[in-house]
């Protein structure tokens, strides 16, 4: 039972986060829309509205809430916490408060508000990426990782992810010119 209930628990937690990571390029486009002359402003909007209404109460919650379903249950099922589950689970609850923020950006956008810019947004959506690196370190490594070593990878991983993102930036707006 113990291998089900995992199988189900790692397919909705992928469903999540590609919901997650989906979710805020949409927002983005739809952003970028919004700087658009009328009626190709309305016409995009109106289009992307519809997707990321579905996207996110049709995949992004769904998988959300499956994943804190399967996810205890498999602990249950384990039974015993372990030092490196528990490190996890502080990244998983950093993840639902992500989600939440994603949630929040949903409905100001549903609105018609639009507080933060594409890149704003495209910083914002690397932040599900620095969790998936690091519950998946988490879970795939266990014991065998060390606590400071870790710790220093996932900062290394976040210096060289930002300063990736700079560099696109930089020759994205090279190429826009």
């Amino acid at each position: 039972m113990y291998f089900y209930i995992k199988a189900l628990h790692i397919i909705f937690i992928v469903t999540w986060f590609s919901g997650m990571f989906y979710i805020v390029r949409l927002f983005i486009y739809n952003t970028e829309a919004n700087e658009k002359p009328e009626p190709e402003k309305s016409i995009l909007q109106k289009q992307f509205n519809i997707m990321i209404r579905r996207l996110w109460f049709g995949i992004t919650w769904p998988s959300a809430v499956l994943t804190l379903i399967f996810g205890p249950w498999m602990w249950y099922l384990w039974g015993h916490l372990d030092n490196w589950l528990a490190i996890k689970l502080c990244f998983v609850v950093g993840l639902y408060a992500y989600h939440f923020t994603l949630h929040t950006i949903y409905k100001q956008q549903a609105k018609g508000v639009f507080k933060f810019t594409s890149g704003q947004l495209r910083m914002w959506n690397e932040v599900a990426t620095i969790f998936l690196v690091a519950i998946v370190m988490l879970a795939v490594v266990k014991q065998s990782m060390s606590f400071i070593w870790g710790l220093t990878g996932l900062i290394l991983f976040v210096v060289l992810l930002m300063s990736a993102i700079k560099i696109y930036k930089l020759i994205r707006n090279s190429s826009l010119k």
